[in-house]
């Protein structure tokens, strides 16, 4: 029996852009996921899969891995991603769902799946860890993506992320605990994006060096940067750019145009979280928008 725990991630800088090389700012949260395992011999040959939403149970599957066959589930199209990704974790690894050993596996999830923390990468980092294969290649393999939300996952600390030009992924560890933290906010737009959805407009257009550029050199500078003037200004500066790349409105233009202080979407455009700062009344601004999951930075961040 063991436990493994995977923290979930945001990605402050160069959405969609990181996949085509940008260097991107990514934090880990101080909420995550669970994997609760337990392998018992018995020589059944069968998976006990239980996943909780914040300690509430919400899928039970039961598989026979010899057949890879679902015996028993609450929600098949859920059953089918979970069979898909315990196939590859086989696949994969040389000791896992080998042999006539029975294992129970539990997740929790400790955010609700609609905020966009991570409920995937936390999901694949806790099977590779367990299983001992490379969790890009899992990830990669189920799922896709810059797998940025992977690295973070992995080194539990802020990055720097990038995607070379070998298409080889470099993770650097830093410390991001800007002296303005405790004057930024998230605000949750009460909604999940889809974010293939994002992907899908952001690869249809023309990208360039210098827009790649452009959103490495704003990454390099928040990082830097000790004046919440100045990140505010790097934020606003990003917005517009993807913006006029992406041509659609920000999610300020859009929901927030009256804000006093800068807006910036953090993942898919649309959804999810923004990260703002804190002004005079900001409290009762964002709640008489109907925007009411407000996290500190300390709430949120670790």
């Amino acid at each position: 029996m063991g436990t493994l725990f995977s923290p979930g991630k945001l990605l402050l800088t160069s959405e969609y852009l990181v996949l085509d090389g940008a260097l991107a700012l990514a934090v880990p949260t101080n909420v995550g996921q669970e994997l609760n395992f337990n392998e018992i011999e018995d020589g059944k040959s069968l998976i006990f899969w239980e996943a909780f939403h914040q300690d509430q149970a919400w899928l039970k599957v039961k598989i026979n891995y010899q057949s890879w066959e679902i015996i028993e589930t609450n929600l098949p199209n859920e059953a089918a991603f979970i069979l898909k990704v315990l196939r590859e974790v086989q696949r994969l690894s040389l000791n896992k769902f080998h042999s006539n050993t029975s294992y129970q596996l539990r997740t929790n999830l400790q955010f609700p799946a609609n905020f966009g923390l991570g409920s995937s990468s936390t999901l694949m980092n806790n099977l590779a860890n367990w299983a001992v294969i490379d969790a890009f290649v899992l990830n990669d393999n189920c799922l896709g993506g810059s797998g940025y939300d992977i690295a973070i996952a992995k080194e539990n600390k802020s990055i720097l992320f990038k995607i070379n030009k070998n298409l080889a992924r470099e993770v650097e560890v830093v410390d991001f605990y800007p002296d303005f933290k405790d004057d930024l906010i998230f605000v949750h737009l009460n909604q999940k994006q889809d974010s293939r959805e994002g992907i899908s407009l952001y690869k249809s257009k023309m990208k360039s060096e210098v827009l790649i550029d452009e959103f490495s050199r704003i990454t390099q500078d928040a990082l830097a940067t000790g004046s919440l003037s100045d990140f505010s200004a790097l934020m606003i500066l990003h917005e517009a750019l993807l913006s006029k790349f992406l041509e659609i409105p920000t999610t300020k233009e859009k929901f927030f145009p009256d804000c006093p202080v800068f807006i910036k979407s953090l993942g898919a455009w649309g959804g999810d979280f923004i990260l703002t700062s804190k002004f005079s009344g900001f409290e009762n601004y964002f709640k008489t928008k109907g925007y009411f999951t407000i996290f500190e930075w300390s709430d949120l961040i670790n």
